[in-house]
């Protein structure tokens, strides 16, 4: 029935593209800026695809985009969904297995996140290394269809270092700073205790937020190669000097997205 359902999703998106995209982004808080970079363009809203799941948060457009950077196919997610928001993990994933029907072979996920490495700052950009998933959901729980992948996927590897050089070498050409860390995943939606992020930093934590993680385990299921960014759009509770707020959140990621953006155009034509 779940293949049914994502097979449905993929048939009305490949009706309404001309090619088929072998790269996928999915699109953080205030990032959605880079389908502006994207040329011969078709815009689907979440709305529009059968059984797609819908985006409640505000700084995600809710659309899927398809069109070509740098001569290639380029699938776009304007907004991820999230498990505060009240979806299983299976379903806030469900864009990722109607990527794999369309053929997606490279996946880049990006994030706004608070920093818990007090050497990071507002407006940084950082390399997800790795990941710690506190809140110990899976999307892979549940009956498995090998159509998708195999019951118990490796995750040695779950940012690939093929990418990670490639983001390098192209930040390099840009002249773009950029750090590298571990990618914690909290619930949400309040905002991490002081106590928390006491915690996450002991266990290893470079940063914290509330997506990301399920994605690339799926994507890894999947067979894709994964890519991971954060933007540091706050610091975290405790190191910060002021209260959190999603406004905030968005406004530092607006700030520092023609940078990223700028970023992952060059990153994706070498692709």
């Amino acid at each position: 029935m779940f293949y049914e359902r994502v097979k449905k999703s993929a048939d009305y998106i490949n009706s309404r593209i001309s090619d088929f995209p072998e790269t996928a982004i999915i699109l953080g808080s205030g990032l959605g800026g880079l389908v502006d970079f994207m040329e011969e363009k078709t815009v689907i809203p979440y709305a529009d695809i059968p059984d797609f799941p819908q985006s409640t948060v505000a700084g995600h457009a809710g659309n899927f985009v398809v069109g070509k950077i740098g001569g290639k196919f380029i699938a776009a997610m304007q907004g991820r969904f999230h498990y505060y928001e009240g979806f299983s993990a299976r379903e806030l994933c469900y864009p990722l297995y109607v990527m794999k029907l369309l053929g997606v072979k490279n996946l880049i996920v990006t994030n706004a996140a608070g920093g818990v490495n007090r050497d990071f700052k507002p407006g940084d950009i950082m390399i997800i290394d790795n990941y710690i998933n506190f809140l110990k959901i899976n999307p892979l729980i549940g009956d498995n269809d090998d159509r998708f992948g195999p019951r118990f996927p490796d995750m040695s590897e779950p940012y690939s270092s093929e990418l990670v050089k490639k983001a390098e070498k192209a930040a390099e050409k840009l002249g773009i700073d950029y750090k590298h860390g571990v990618y914690a995943l909290f619930n949400g939606p309040c905002y991490e205790s002081a106590a928390e992020i006491r915690a996450f930093a002991v266990l290893g934590a470079d940063a914290v937020g509330m997506s990301t993680v399920p994605e690339t385990i799926a994507g890894n299921y999947m067979g894709m190669k994964v890519f991971g960014i954060s933007c540091i759009t706050n610091m975290a509770t405790g190191i910060a000097t002021v209260k959190h707020s999603h406004e905030e959140v968005v406004r530092v990621a607006n700030e520092a997205s023609e940078k990223l953006c700028n970023w992952m155009k060059e990153l994706l034509s070498d692709i």
